[in-house]
């Protein structure tokens, strides 16, 4: 009987950017003697990457269930236990030879990525069977990308890194080269452990909604290039679908002929992709339909999604993002912040059990400093997905550097009921997911540098409890090889931190351009329905989201934090201005008043800038030239960018307050 053929590792275009798999991160394993044991597409894939690693290192690659391991210096293999989807894997290492057994396809996948990541450490020493298993079972990017091209946001909405790797001219990517950078980006994910896709924007225009029923060839063909890495395809549909598709006068979810459709629709899903993982949906947000139209509860709606996919094994992702965007910039009682714990704590317990209400992790919208948001740990009858945002919307747009992985890492390790409650990374029974910043361009990502939020959201998804820093580390490694590591850390380290001193102080938030959200207008939305103010005046600025004064956000939260965050004697610095108003002159823990802070820490962020900027140009020996070329090209960009932030900034808050800086730096 032939031994099933290896499928061959994707091979990138001309001038595309291998990302954290270059071929040299194959060399230590190529370089050995390796017996594969298992069989299924999955191990099919592994076969074909130790293949090529091989065949390029001068290594040997077997495959059977014939004996004699001790032959080898790697062995793969799967135990069975788990089915072909099983992620779990054991490695350890004696007598001279790597073991990675795994509980199937997924798991021998995910094994021979983490021999990829110990590179010689892997063949190095004796060490004990050591259990990897992912702490949560869905890992998945939301695509916001546009079938057809959005008159205003484009191919790729909040993108920023070209067109789509999915969509252009208004169809799927069908021609061999697109296949073959579809397979080789689902290569990348399953190397940092993502396993699912939602393939286009959760704003789902009048071409989009034609996906899930007379375009579903398209995504099955999308599915089916994804498929050899273990990466499920899930959909964005719309809530309005049996009236937009299907003919029908309503699309109420408590309708028979509603249930009917949409259990049809998904039957249809099914068939053309049978390992389909399920919808995603925004309803009732920013003029998305949803059951509000029909005196309905989000419940409601979701369960219908639930009972349709239920048969089939799939999941209704519910976005939790809902809340007034026509607000009177006058009321000061609404509160944006409030909304989603306002809108789902009473239906906790009223969601099916494959209905997983997504929520972000910050209770506005992906800001570079928010609170975790309190719906997460408020919900114990529903599962939670916690979603981030990878694409830097908010967080200079892959034009600024800014590594994202300390700040997911603090609301993943975030406790909402205190030091013995559970970690949000526990919480999230449903998943994590991370809106996608990667597109067709060359470097995936626009920025060389964002690749490794993207790599970062992969491995804390795997593992929530992981430190970032060592997962940089990995990434940096892997890229980049061992040359530039020392350089590149101090770049990314702390580039969270110094954008957030020349942008936003305080988590107040926003500031930004109306529209498309890049650079610096401190009113930009203070007079507008969006519901994003900063309230500054002449005595202060700040939201008092107080329970006692405000608008009582700060008690949504449990003990010990709503005590914490109702004071602005006890609320972390870091976020005072989101939960309190304060004068300009008010004391800082850190010592220094509200406004010198603002002055100082705008000043601090340019020449931190400036100093990453002269690292990376000293590492132009070090790095790919085009590589550095790209960089560097931002780091110009960013470095404007920021000295254009300060200077807005501190002018405001000088002619605002009146408060001249104490250090008498001139603010224009």
């Amino acid at each position: 009987m032939p031994l099933p053929a290896a499928v061959p590792v994707p091979v990138l275009p001309d001038g595309v950017d291998p990302a954290w798999l270059p071929p040299a991160a194959f060399g230590p394993l190529g370089a050995r003697r390796v017996l594969i044991r298992g069989s299924g597409p999955l191990a099919d894939t592994v076969h074909g990457e130790v293949a090529g690693a091989c065949a390029r290192s001068g290594g040997r690659v077997e495959r059977g269930p014939g004996p004699g391991a001790s032959r080898f210096d790697l062995v793969l293999e799967t135990d069975g236990t788990g089915g072909s989807g099983g992620e779990e894997f054991v490695c350890g290492r004696s007598a001279g030879t790597t073991t990675v057994t795994a509980s199937g396809g997924a798991g021998l996948l995910y094994g021979l990525f983490h021999v990829v990541r110990l590179g010689e450490d892997a063949f190095r020493g004796a060490w004990a069977p050591e259990p990897h298993r992912p702490a949560l079972a869905l890992r998945m990017l939301d695509h916001w990308d546009n079938v057809a091209v959005h008159p205003v946001m484009g191919q790729v909405e909040r993108g920023y890194a070209g067109g789509s790797l999915f969509w252009a001219d208004g169809r799927a990517r069908a021609e061999p080269a697109g296949l073959e950078r579809i397979r080789a980006y689902g290569r990348l994910l399953a190397a940092c452990g993502i396993n699912a896709v939602s393939v286009n924007n959760v704003n789902v225009h009048e071409t989009e909604a034609h996906l899930l029923t007379d375009r579903i060839g398209e995504v099955a063909a999308i599915a089916a290039a994804l498929r050899p890495y273990g990466i499920r395809v899930h959909l964005s549909v719309s809530f309005a679908a049996p009236v937009l598709l299907g003919g029908l006068p309503t699309a109420d979810p408590l309708d028979e002929e509603v249930r009917a459709w949409w259990a049809g629709a998904t039957r249809h899903v099914y068939e053309e992709i049978p390992d389909f993982g399920g919808y995603v949906v925004k309803a009732d947000s920013e003029g998305q339909p949803g059951p509000f139209a029909y005196g309905r509860s989000h419940a409601d709606g979701a369960n219908l999604l639930a009972a349709a996919l239920a048969p089939h094994g799939g999941t209704v992702h519910w976005r939790a993002f809902v809340y007034d965007h026509r607000q009177d910039w006058r009321d000061r009682a609404t509160d944006r912040a409030r909304a989603a714990y306002d809108h789902f704590t009473p239906l906790d317990g009223e969601f099916a059990a494959n209905a997983v209400l997504q929520v972000k992790h910050g209770p506005l919208d992906f800001q570079v400093r928010e609170p975790v948001s309190p719906l997460i740990g408020a919900m114990e009858r529903t599962r939670l997905a916690v979603e981030v945002q990878a694409t830097q919307e908010y967080t200079g747009q892959q034009r600024h550097v800014c590594w994202l992985g300390p700040m997911w890492s603090e609301v993943l390790r975030f406790r909402p009921e205190g030091d013995t409650g559970a970690a949000v990374g526990e919480l999230a029974r449903g998943g994590l997911v991370a809106v996608s910043n990667a597109g067709d361009d060359p470097f995936w990502t626009g920025h060389p540098l964002a690749q490794a939020n993207l790599y970062t959201f992969g491995r804390l998804a795997w593992d929530p409890g992981a430190d970032p820093a060592a997962v940089l580390d990995d990434w940096i490694r892997l890229t980049f090889g061992a040359g530039p590591a020392a350089g590149l850390h101090a770049v990314l380290d702390g580039s969270w931190r110094t954008y957030e001193k020349y942008t936003a102080p305080l988590g107040v938030g926003f500031m930004v351009q109306p529209g498309h959200h890049y650079g610096p207008s401190v009113d930009g939305y203070e007079y507008s329905p969006w519901g994003t103010y900063h309230f500054a005046d002449r005595d202060g600025i700040g939201v008092d989201r107080s329970a006692a004064t405000g608008t009582g956000y700060a008690a949504q939260y449990a003990q010990p934090w709503s005590e914490r965050y109702e004071s602005p004697d006890t609320c972390p610095d870091e976020l005072l201005l989101f939960f309190h108003h304060v004068s300009y002159g008010h004391m800082l823990k850190s010592g220094k008043p509200v406004i010198q802070h603002i002055y100082d820490t705008h000043f601090e962020g340019v020449e931190e800038v400036a100093e990453a900027a002269r690292v990376w140009a000293s590492l132009a020996g070090l790095v790919d030239p085009a590589r550095h070329a790209r960089v560097s090209e931002r780091y110009e960009e960013q470095l404007r960018g920021a000295r254009e932030w300060r200077d807005q900034v501190n002018s405001y808050f000088l002619r605002k307050s009146g408060v001249p800086d104490a250090q008498g730096r001139r603010i224009y």
